[in-house]
């Protein structure tokens, strides 16, 4: 059995370089995803049905805040009530969602994430 005494791990100056680079990439995405986070937390992102009878209001991270129901949309009767609602819901779910997949698009942005 012999052993390659001498030849370290692998790791020449380079990798070394890049693996600092790599690890304050890490910390910009962390310190960036923070701020984000907060960001999404203040937003108001308002979701209605096609008939803008009913508007549900929701955080960029998807906290519902707020239900507006028309007059109109009272009158209209117990089950179409609900569907104007629900359509709100997810006129408003939709919106976060593209809300917060362009800020994460923004923030990872050049860093050649794999998967992203």
């Amino acid at each position: 059995m012999t052993q390659d005494k001498g030849k370290g791990f692998g790791f020449g100056l380079g990798k070394i370089k890049e693996l600092q680079e790599a690890f304050q990439k890490a910390q910009q995405v962390q310190q960036g995803a923070q701020q984000l986070q907060q960001e999404l937390e203040e937003m108001n992102i308002e979701g209605s049905d096609e008939e803008k009878l009913v508007t549900v209001i929701m955080s960029g991270n998807q906290e519902p805040r707020e239900v507006k129901i028309s007059p109109e949309a009272m009158n209209k009767g117990d089950e179409e009530l609900s569907r104007l609602v629900t359509d709100a819901m997810k006129d408003a779910y939709a919106q976060s969602t593209e809300t917060m997949r362009e800020k994460m698009e923004t923030l990872t942005s050049g860093l050649n994430l794999p998967g992203m």
